[in-house]
């Protein structure tokens, strides 16, 4: 059994960042906090989706360079091979949960990239079962 607490979970940079009130064996779940102006790299799982939902404040995920205007209540996935860059253009810290599945805490890959940069192409994208 394990018990966590979301307002009492430790973020990566002290004020900010995920917090993880879970990390495998299987999913990995937490809340994420960005404050106004902050943003995170865009980045790609491999084998990983993770899903984000927004319990405050508003950001702006661009995944594969799509905007997406996030908003409490908001729900946005980001599939295996879908990069997504997070920024905070609004004036409160955005503050989200978040879910990645399945556990595996070195897929990730940074992918240096901006809104109004060509988009980069990172190869294949993996299908409805999971395979290249």
């Amino acid at each position: 059994m394990h018990k966590a607490k979301i307002d009492e979970t430790p973020l990566r940079y002290d004020t900010y960042g995920p917090g993880y009130l879970s990390r495998g064996p299987r999913t990995d779940f937490g809340v994420v906090v960005l404050p106004p102006g902050q943003d995170f790299p865009n980045h790609y799982h491999e084998r990983t989706e993770e899903s984000f939902y927004t319990l405050e404040g508003n950001a702006v995920m661009w995944t594969n360079g799509l905007r997406v205007e996030l908003g409490p209540g908001d729900y946005h996935r980001c599939d295996p091979m879908e990069m997504h860059y997070l920024v905070n253009e609004g004036k409160v810290p955005w503050r989200a949960v978040f879910i990645k599945a399945p556990h595996n805490p070195d897929d990730g890959v940074v992918v240096e990239w901006k809104p109004g940069q060509p988009v980069p192409d990172i190869g294949p994208k993996l299908g409805n079962d999971g395979d290249l």
